[in-house]
């Protein structure tokens, strides 16, 4: 076993420490706890996972503080991640009794045609460290809702978190071995997909890993793989004559959680004749925002990434883009020193020969100039990913033709590209998933529809194709007694 340290990004202090787990005995404790768990009626296991969600509302402050402390962002956002935590169950119930409820088919007179649904069995939940615990919890809850048992690897930049859930859901009553927590970094992620004991695994994290995962699972149909891997996303500014509210929406987008959201806005594609009043209100509004330590008062609009590591990146990837003809409208700066604190970065790339289609998980923003709409969707289409798009400003006609034509899951019309409702399913496409949406769809992947054919009695016949009997003893006998007459 290793030691697992993990410390406070906005201060440097350590938080928690541990050590790395087994997967092997992970997985062999949540297949001995599955029979017993996928036999229990619906009813309880929904119970139960109410009483979770009851133990986390009456933490809800101590689990707060603690996604403040271990991933940097500020208080109130932290308050709403746990917010969804809890909404995630009754969520999750509705969508469990729509998705795949039991139901009764048309069938022939004395017989009955049934559709329902199993769990898979074991299945793995690998979570990100931007939202340790709403979106790890957004597979979790489905998962055990329709009876499978879980191995939830948090990510080993959020450990403390996950281990805060996994603490919770064993206070809640669950039997042993229902939700099993394996600590580690991707060395233990490795070792928990390579398992065959696994049924499937649920993930969300960077494309390079879900890719690894994709290539991994080729050879093994049997075994469901469900891929969130975030974007390269739009935002497209038109037309409007609300400038402020654009830029706002544009800033809110780009820079939430300090850019660290699979949906933020990555690339700003502006109509030329809009270009210099709303580039220079973004840029207005982003020198405005408070950066600071998640508790600080007033409070900050955003706190720190995650660690150096990805601020050394993220400051790398603006100085790159400088380099290969990316021209700055507002420098990318570390105002804490060796803190990974980051003032949000925005360059126009309009004149680059070859921009990176890479998702830059951070408060980088890249804008394009473009003359026409066909351009701007164009464009916004340029990338490999597919997750979310907005257009802001437009007609209802250029909506139309936006909503049309986008490559992405989430389409949006003068709202962010980030927020989106868990009562949806949320998911894209490219590379940013394999076609197997989460919050609200997260019930398709976790069971399978069987469908029965049944009767009480076995009864048939066969109507055509058959010899007639009395034909075949004619025959029969007028051929024993030729034998016998000679």
């Amino acid at each position: 076993m290793t030691e697992l340290i993990s410390t406070e990004p906005a201060t440097g202090a350590v938080l928690w420490t541990g050590t790395t787990g087994d997967a092997n005995q992970a997985v062999a404790d949540a297949r001995t706890a599955w029979p017993g768990w996928a036999a229990m009626a619906v009813t309880r296991r929904i119970e139960a996972v109410r009483r979770y969600a009851n133990r986390i509302k009456s933490q809800a402050d101590t689990l707060a503080k603690l996604i403040s402390r271990e991933t940097g962002k500020p208080l109130w956002e932290a308050h709403t991640e746990v917010e969804s935590v809890v909404k995630k169950i009754d969520i999750s119930v509705n969508a469990y009794l729509e998705r795949t409820a039991q139901r009764q088919l048309k069938s022939q007179p004395n017989m009955r045609a049934a559709l329902r649904h199993k769990p898979h069995g074991v299945l793995a939940v690998i979570g990100p460290y931007n939202f340790p615990a709403h979106l790890p919890n957004g597979h979790i809850i489905p998962a055990l809702i329709a009876g499978n048992t879980v191995v939830f690897k948090p990510s080993e930049k959020t450990p403390a978190v996950g281990q805060f859930l996994a603490d919770t859901f064993a206070e809640s009553g669950l039997p042993t071995g229902v939700v099993n927590i394996l600590q580690g970094g991707p060395d233990i992620g490795k070792e928990l997909t390579a398992n065959d004991g696994l049924d499937g695994v649920l993930f969300t994290g960077s494309a390079h890993t879900g890719i690894a995962l994709n290539r991994q699972f080729a050879n093994r149909p049997d075994k469901i793989l469900a891929l969130e891997m975030g974007g390269n996303n739009p935002i497209i500014g038109w037309d409007t004559d609300d400038i402020h509210s654009a830029a706002v929406m544009i800033v809110q987008s780009a820079f939430l959680s300090s850019g660290q959201r699979c949906s933020a806005a990555s690339r700003l594609i502006v109509k030329d004749s809009l270009y210099d009043r709303l580039v220079s209100e973004v840029k207005r509004v982003s020198n405005r925002l408070i950066i600071d330590e998640p508790f600080s008062t007033p409070a900050p609009f955003m706190g720190p990434v995650i660690d150096n590591k990805v601020a050394d990146g993220l400051t790398e990837s603006f100085l790159a883009l400088m380099s290969h003809g990316g021209q700055p409208i507002k420098h990318m700066a570390r105002p804490f020193g060796d803190r990974p604190f980051l003032t949000p970065g925005i360059i126009d790339v309009t004149r680059m020969k070859e921009r990176p289609d890479l998702e830059l998980f951070g408060p980088l923003l890249q804008v394009i100039r473009v003359n026409d709409f066909d351009e701007a969707i164009a464009e916004a289409n340029n990338t490999r990913y597919g997750l979310s798009a907005a257009l802001i400003g437009g007609n209802a006609q250029q909506y139309d033709q936006f909503w049309s034509n986008s490559r992405a899951g989430i389409v949006n019309w003068n709202k962010l590209t980030v927020g989106a409702s868990s009562e949806a399913p949320f998911g894209g496409i490219g590379l940013s998933g394999n076609h197997r949406p989460s919050a609200y769809y997260a019930a398709d992947y976790c069971a399978y529809p069987v469908v029965s054919m049944e009767a009480d009695q076995a009864h048939a016949s066969i109507g055509i194709g058959l010899k007639d009997e009395m034909a075949d003893a004619i025959e029969a006998a007028t051929a024993a007694a030729a034998a016998a007459a000679e």
